[in-house]
């Protein structure tokens, strides 16, 4: 009994440890550590009558070597090459919008920082496309699958790079929440 008890505790412990790591991009190849430690401008409600595209003021990149007593590198020098926003309604309904995936360039210096302004965040053709084009005043600006003059959704951001050396890295997702309205 002690023992089937102890097998049980060792493996709700390492059941603990990965769900616990989920979110934590460590296991990316390269020898630094990715991640958003500021953004900014997030809207937090949006018409979607008269909005052409969706923007996010500014957001800060840094890096980390993943081992900070190991001697570090130019070849740990990370070049972003894209972000991907995936987009998931909280409201009930089950319709989503289409998932972007956008390029950008530039340089993220071991242990330093690079900052994106007035990124998009959601194109004019998602704004325009179900479930959001269901609020247009010319649609109704209404719902179909909630009946709800709002639509919220939860935004997942991500970055991506390679290190000059070749490792590919990202940054974990950052989230954020939506309200579209008519």
């Amino acid at each position: 009994m002690r023992r089937a008890t102890l097998a049980i505790c060792i493996a709700l412990l390492l059941t603990m440890g990965l769900a616990c790591s989920s979110d934590r991009v460590e296991d990316t190849e390269g020898g630094v550590i990715l991640s958003v430690t500021d953004f900014d401008g997030l809207p937090v409600q949006v018409s979607v009558n008269g909005n052409n595209i969706l923007q996010m003021d500014s957001v800060q990149i840094q890096s980390f070597p993943k081992n900070a007593n190991a001697p570090s590198s130019t070849l740990m020098d990370v070049e972003m090459r894209s972000y991907e926003v995936v987009y998931e309604r909280v409201d009930g309904g089950v319709n989503n919008p289409a998932p972007m995936v956008r390029s950008i360039f530039g340089l993220v210096p071991v242990g330093g920082t690079t900052t994106y302004d007035n990124l998009v965040i959601m194109t004019a053709s998602q704004l325009r496309n179900q479930p959001l084009s269901d609020l247009l005043i010319e649609n109704g600006g209404v719902d179909r699958e909630t009946n709800s003059q709002a639509i919220t959704v939860n935004f997942r951001m991500r970055f991506f790079g390679r290190t000059i050396a070749g490792d590919d890295v990202a940054t974990a997702p950052i989230r954020f929440d939506v309200e579209f309205v008519p």
